[in-house]
């Protein structure tokens, strides 16, 4: 398991935070900041409603201080297995991988895939 990795996620739940993601990014239900920086800032900022960090990260300690900071500020995070299926499902370019996208707003129609994820996350990391 990678350095940034606090938890397991089983392969189901990976499959509904990439759709969340899919809705959020690509669908208009939502806003997402993409990329470790962007991650990083609201996190510390505290606008960052979920953070979601894909595991195959190399170094993995380039995302290491995410989950502190998280836990920190109370936002649940999650992890998929892959940067580049992550930046496909957040509506990146083909082509773009990106190690970590959070969640900093959720459209009406898009509440009940989120508070899904929210919930699995209260799961995962009890």
């Amino acid at each position: 398991m990678s350095v940034h990795v606090a938890f397991e996620t089983p392969q189901d739940v990976h499959e509904i935070v990439y759709e969340m993601v899919k809705a959020l990014g690509k669908d208009g239900r939502g806003g997402l900041k993409k990329g470790a920086n962007e991650v990083t800032k609201a996190a510390e900022r505290g606008t960052a409603m979920m953070v979601v960090m894909a595991e195959d990260v190399n170094p993995s300690e380039l995302l290491a201080h995410i989950p502190m900071i998280c836990r920190e500020k109370s936002i649940p995070f999650m992890y998929v297995p892959d940067q580049a299926y992550l930046a496909e499902a957040a509506g990146m370019s083909d082509g773009t991988k990106t190690a970590a996208v959070a969640v900093v707003d959720v459209k009406k129609d898009g509440e009940d895939r989120f508070n899904e994820v929210k919930g699995h996350y209260e799961t995962l990391s009890a």
